[in-house]
């Protein structure tokens, strides 16, 4: 039986969050002319051209502290059911604000993903730090973009109720 390189598990989880960014971003493509364009967005609300580098930045940092969690604790063990059951949470919740938002165009019920994301990459973030500190400060920057999202999606709700 061959056994995987040693830097085949830091390159899975690294790269395992832009599965579902991969995947979500047909979606993004055919909305974004078709519907997203035309509802009405806060001043502050950052161009388009800046998600995907942001969010391929945000997957890579969080892919690569859950590979260190999983390190830290000698790989899928029952030690690390919580702190990898939280994050595989996370990014469940995270992968499906996509469809939600823009294939169903649903801005609530995207809101209410997004908070529920965010508490997960909350509870998350706390169950890594006491594993290993550079993972849980690799989630920070999540944190602050998923507050940025959430208050974004919510003026978009707020000020496009009426829309289909």
């Amino acid at each position: 039986m061959e056994v995987l390189p040693a830097w085949a598990p830091a390159v899975g989880f690294t790269f395992l969050p832009h599965a579902g960014g991969f995947l979500g971003s047909s979606i993004t493509k055919r909305e974004i002319p078709a519907w997203y364009k035309t509802l009405q967005k806060p001043s502050w609300c950052p161009p388009n051209w800046v998600f995907a580098p942001v969010w391929g930045t945000l997957y890579t940092s969080m892919g690569y502290g859950s590979y260190l969690v999983w390190k830290e604790l000698g790989g899928f063990n029952e030690k690390s059911v919580v702190p990898l059951g939280l994050y595989a949470g996370n990014l469940a919740l995270n992968w499906a604000w996509t469809p939600i938002f823009f294939g169903a165009h649903k801005m609530g019920w995207g809101l209410v993903t997004l908070l529920l994301t965010t508490g997960t990459a909350t509870a998350t973030t706390a169950s890594w730090y006491n594993i290993n500190k550079t993972a849980a400060y690799l989630m920070v920057p999540y944190l602050a973009w998923l507050s940025l999202a959430s208050a974004l999606n919510y003026r978009i709700w707020k000020d496009n109720r009426n829309k289909k």
